[in-house]
């Protein structure tokens, strides 16, 4: 079998790529225009179609587009996001207070995914040693989501400055199920070129041939094939 069998065709690849490339984490730029349901069906299926170790599909998705419900949870946004304000001093605080790190009320659907805990009973396959995996599947699932919702034309934001156990009782969840992705969603009047935190200056992206081992921790690449593909930054956005 050669190597193409299995491959997209080269506008797909390109497709795939384009979105991971092009996704960005949105807090400002939604418009008020609702979200499809058949859209908003695809994007679910999308996440719904993430891996999960054991097969065990731990997630769940909470659509809220209750008024009510969002100010509650923006409230506690505002609480924990005043605490994260004290942590950072000087250019770094007078900066993290200008950035806007929240779309809750301002999309119109927010969407929270969730694990539950105790989904395949005690004992998943491949989950005895590292117990996290269930969480881990759900970020996959979130991601599935994301790139989806570039691929539609639709922004996603990801509220991590809540406190997980007055979001739960908010949102009323049951104990064994655990709040792992608050999501503000909706139409965008532009994606960024670069993301908003790189654009304004909090970091910079990390060069990828800097973060790239052989064999064990701290032994670089030896110069090669791999290392001219991994410096060459077109590679990604036109794959051959």
């Amino acid at each position: 079998m050669s190597t193409s069998d299995n491959r997209f065709s080269a506008s797909e690849r390109h497709g795939l790529y384009r979105a991971i490339r092009e996704r960005r984490d949105v807090r400002s730029q939604f418009l008020p225009d609702p979200i499809p349901p058949a859209v908003l069906a695809r994007l679910l299926q999308a996440a719904h179609h993430a891996p999960s170790v054991g097969f065990m599909q731990p997630w769940d998705f909470v659509v809220i587009e209750s008024r009510e419900v969002r100010e509650a949870v923006r409230a506690i946004f505002e609480r924990e996001n005043e605490k994260a304000a004290e942590r950072f001093s000087g250019d770094k605080g007078v900066l993290y207070r200008r950035l806007k790190l929240e779309g809750i009320l301002e999309s119109p659907v927010n969407l929270c995914i969730t694990c539950d805990r105790s989904r395949g009973g005690p004992h998943v396959l491949g989950r005895n040693t590292i117990l996290e995996t269930d969480l881990f599947s759900v970020c996959l699932a979130v991601q599935n989501l994301w790139l989806a919702a570039r691929a539609e034309g639709v922004g996603v934001g990801w509220v991590s400055i809540l406190d997980q156990g007055e979001l739960a009782k908010t949102l009323q969840l049951p104990q064994e199920v655990y709040p792992v992705a608050y999501l503000c969603l909706g139409y965008v009047s532009e994606f960024l070129s670069r993301p908003e935190l790189e654009a304004k200056g909090w970091r910079a992206r990390l060069p990828l041939h800097e973060l790239v081992h052989r064999d064990v921790w701290g032994q670089p690449l030896e110069a090669g094939p791999l290392e001219t593909a991994i410096r060459d930054k077109g590679a990604f956005d036109k794959p051959s």
